[in-house]
């Protein structure tokens, strides 16, 4: 089995540190990608500090992967050597279940195996991006169109696909109201791919710090939820709620901002539950709702699109000793809008 080098927690309460850690032998259906990129996700931190339930260690996170594709198995007839690919949140589903044959594999009945920490069909534990090298099956691989640099292109495999997907389902397009609530590494991508799409969108922050930013992401309007006028002012007024934050929010209140028939969708995952008030629900035939990420074929189409508009991530690129402190930095709301680690310097 091939060892490469790689960045790893080696337990829920320490700091990443390098190692190596091993890879699959290239089977028949298999991609090898040399990784460049990879984005680092909230999700990384939950993940490798237990917030999300126990895990086995030593574990290298990372599901934003952009790289070049430099070995195939034999009967791979998606990609080539050289092809730009990009690997998202997961790695294998079992292909067979009614979800997956709709493709819609991240809601795989026996369970979509995710880039880390899953255990993968062959019972080993799997391990993401943040190393040189990964090996996945050519079915959840997708092609990076030329027109997205690779950097950019990383957070796409994640924060893109989380807030294409319900944008797409739920009918953001012209003539719709769209809210976005947070401005961070999912809210700016939702704020530029609704913008794309043709809706109005409104960004609700804490504050009115990144103003300026969500205006020129596409925004249409801001506002302080810090200010108690704006659920007065705003009461009613959106057919669509994205909610981006990964932290416990006043679900009820921004219930109340949906017009008849709205829909609330929850991307961000919280570690605590998110209560609702019924009568939020109800008043207004409102509908509170979740999604996770996407399918192969709708991230491809993510992606596509992406390329057509000329949109990607906002990045900060750092080396890999500078991933501890970009943790702390993340947890902070310190960063405009996210790290991509240069994998060449692992």
């Amino acid at each position: 089995m091939p060892t490469v080098n790689a960045y790893a927690a080696p337990s829920a309460t320490e700091d990443l540190v390098p190692t190596t850690i091993e890879r699959r032998a290239v089977g028949p259906r298999d991609v090898l990608i040399e990784i460049k990129y990879a984005g680092i996700c909230h999700s990384d931190i939950h993940t490798v500090r237990g917030d999300w339930g126990p895990q086995q260690y030593p574990l290298a996170p990372g599901h934003e992967i952009a790289g070049i594709v430099t070995e195939v198995g034999a009967e791979v007839t998606r990609h080539k050597v050289g092809d730009r690919v990009g690997v998202g949140c997961m790695v294998n589903s079992c292909k067979e279940c009614a979800n997956c044959l709709a493709g819609e594999e991240q809601y795989c009945l026996k369970g979509m195996v995710g880039t880390y920490g899953a255990v993968d069909r062959d019972g080993t534990i799997t391990q993401g991006g943040y190393s040189t090298h990964i090996v996945v099956t050519e079915d959840f691989v997708v092609t990076i169109p030329e027109g997205i640099d690779l950097d950019v292109a990383a957070p796409l495999l994640c924060a893109g696909i989380t807030t294409y997907s319900p944008l797409r389902h739920r009918g953001a397009g012209p003539g719709k109201k769209v809210a976005v609530v947070g401005l961070g590494g999912l809210g700016h991508m939702a704020v530029k791919l609704a913008h794309a799409m043709g809706a109005e969108v409104t960004v609700l922050s804490q504050s009115l710090k990144k103003q300026e930013d969500g205006l020129r992401l596409g925004a249409d309007h801001y506002y302080a939820t810090s200010d108690a006028g704006t659920f007065e002012a705003l009461a009613g007024s959106f057919d669509l709620i994205i909610n981006t934050v990964s932290a416990s929010i006043d679900i009820s209140s921004y219930l109340q901002l949906l017009s008849l028939d709205g829909t609330l969708v929850n991307v961000g995952a919280p570690a605590e539950p998110l209560p609702v008030n019924a009568f939020a629900l109800i008043g207004g035939r409102r509908a509170f709702a979740g999604s996770m990420i996407g399918g192969i074929r709708e991230t491809q189409e993510m992606l596509n699109f992406c390329a057509e508009h000329g949109i990607g991530a906002e990045i900060e690129v750092i080396p890999a000793d500078k991933i501890n402190e970009a943790y702390e930095r993340v947890l902070a709301s310190d960063v405009r809008y996210r790290f991509v680690i240069d994998t060449a310097t692992l």
